[in-house]
């Protein structure tokens, strides 16, 4: 079961993104604030990061940088109440998956994990090939003799 972090500071979206990942079969853990995020994204790893970008103490982009930092393989996707399209920019700039506005659809969630689903996958598989080149050539074709 893969495991999706949510950071946020208002309780009705932590409990809307609880409902949704649970039911889409995901184990999602919630955090009301940047730092008690972080720590459960040290201790449980998940591959897929929601956050608030306006939050009281660390914000959203401190959040994303931090997690970036201790694992950049990490999908990180950003919410905003606020529209700020500079924000936003920045996000996307620090490697963020996407932006969602509040109040978030169901659509654009699922659009969000899609693409972040891509990431990690993109990744494996690159990382897969990497490892498979380190191995030396591969079988030589009847041209290559």
């Amino acid at each position: 079961m893969e495991k999706i972090l949510v950071i946020d500071d208002e309780k009705p979206t932590l409990a809307m993104f609880r409902l949704f990942l649970d039911a889409y079969g995901y184990k999602a853990y919630t955090a009301e604030n940047g730092a008690t995020g972080l720590e459960i994204f040290k201790q449980e790893k998940p591959t897929i990061v929601f956050t608030d970008i306006k939050m009281p103490g660390m914000n959203g982009l401190a959040v994303l940088q931090e997690i970036k930092d201790l694992d950049p393989r990490t999908a990180v996707i950003v919410i905003t109440g606020h529209g700020d399209a500079v924000l936003a920019e920045q996000a996307l700039k620090l490697d963020a998956v996407d932006v969602l506005n509040k109040p978030i659809k169901k659509e654009a969630l699922d659009a969000a994990l899609k693409k972040a689903e891509k990431k990690i996958s993109d990744h494996q598989q690159s990382r897969g090939y990497e490892q498979g080149s380190r191995k030396g050539p591969g079988p030589r074709s009847a041209g290559d003799r």
